[in-house]
């Protein structure tokens, strides 16, 4: 079956997540706690979902999507002020450069695998000149992923309407988390993940702007897993993913599955690049008014947030964070010089931290959010085990 999930169907935050669990954060939540708690913020998905069993490029299986962001929502694409920034840069985020230069995102942020970005990114471009966009020319932010353990990732399976479907459908209020959109076929701390999100206000004394995060979580070794300070990882390395059939890999990907063969004890530390390699894409979105050198602070924080779980940020890693601000609407490359709203930049620790919190809090509600798959290959990834993370945070009095 192929499906295609659009923000807000069924799936998204209909269920308990890791709050709601009593896995302990800091910092007050907005009220979907998610990135669309920033006003005019829109999200949308495409997840694409098909076949089982042995891996056949151009067939499947398919385990993979697209997700999108759209700032000003579809309805708007007038540009913001952002900023980027990298923990390792193994991996990719198109449009850096120019966004360097000018200190400004324009339309919309996409999401997807690996091996997919080009397409994305071109239809990106059709879809914003659809709506009536003459710019010269358009430089896209799209980022990725790697989902070829769980799919086809030569395959070439996400098309242009795919993207259009994703921005077309993309909504403000409750958004989907876990394996939608590009994080379909992601896993994190070799458990299933995907999408997620989560948002913080400040105080009325601190502007009581709100900050959004969403990330697309593919990172992490298992026993590198920390939980309100506690290593539950060290204590949840019984269930870690295996192909369920070795002989279905044909000899042309056996490096990839290489990692994930050859021993029989389900408990050994893994070695340095055997597992936790991977990615993280951390978009920041808030309505507080900060100006591109801020935004170039601002978009450093996820990496603590991440550091705070286990990351360590190893060397096949692509860590790559996006900061935006919605404020200054009025912005423009042309025309007369306009007055634009400041931030000052000495009160901007309590959004670093805020950044630092809803990064940390997203990551795990991808988590929580995601069910275990089974892949190319029958390669399986279990589910984040809740309950017994809950026991192993009562035991150390982190359980709220």
């Amino acid at each position: 079956m192929t499906s295609s999930t659009l923000a807000g169907s069924i799936g998204g935050m209909t269920g308990k997540r890791a709050r709601d669990h009593g896995i302990p954060f800091s910092g007050v939540p907005g009220p979907l706690n998610a990135i669309t708690d920033v006003p005019g913020v829109e999200v949308g998905y495409t997840t694409l979902w098909e076949g089982e069993g042995r891996l056949e490029v151009g067939k499947g299986p398919v385990r993979t999507g697209v997700t999108a962001i759209l700032p000003r929502g579809r309805d708007s694409l007038s540009p913001c002020f952002g900023a980027w920034a990298s923990l390792n840069h193994a991996g990719e985020m198109t449009g850096t450069i120019w966004l360097d230069e000018r200190g400004l995102v324009e339309g919309p942020v996409l999401i997807t695998n690996t091996h997919q970005v080009g397409v994305v990114r071109d239809a990106a471009i059709s879809w914003v000149r659809r709506r009536g966009n003459d710019t010269v020319f358009l430089v896209p932010v799209v980022a990725e992923t790697f989902d070829g353990l769980l799919h086809d990732i030569d395959g070439g399976h996400i098309r242009p309407d795919h993207v259009f479907a994703a921005l077309d459908g993309a909504r403000s209020g409750p958004i989907a988390e876990g394996s939608v959109g590009g994080g379909t076929g992601m896993m994190t701390f070799e458990y299933k993940a995907g999408t997620g999100t989560a948002s913080r206000v400040l105080p009325a004394e601190q502007g009581g702007y709100t900050v959004g995060v969403l990330v697309q979580s593919n990172f992490g070794a298992r026993h590198s897993l920390r939980l309100g300070g506690v290593k539950v990882g060290e204590r949840l390395l019984d269930d870690k993913p295996r192909p369920l059939d070795p002989d279905l890999i044909p000899p042309e990907h056996a490096g990839l599955y290489a990692r994930w063969l050859g021993t029989d004890d389900d408990t050994r530390q893994p070695t340095p690049n055997e597992a936790g390699d991977g990615s993280i894409i951390v978009v920041v979105a808030t309505d507080a008014p900060l100006l591109p050198h801020q935004l170039k602070r601002v978009a450093k924080r996820p990496a603590l947030g991440i550091g705070r779980l286990g990351g360590v940020g190893t060397a096949l890693s692509g860590d790559i964070f996006l900061a935006l601000s919605t404020a200054n609407g009025g912005v423009s490359e042309t025309g007369d010089p306009q007055p634009i709203d400041h931030f000052p930049n000495l009160n901007l620790s309590p959004m670093f931290e805020a950044v630092i919190d809803a990064t940390e809090e997203a990551i795990v509600n991808a988590m929580v959010a995601a069910e275990a798959m089974e892949g190319a290959n029958r390669f399986y990834v279990p589910a984040l085990p809740v309950e017994r993370v809950c026991a192993i945070l009562k035991e150390h009095g982190q359980r709220r």
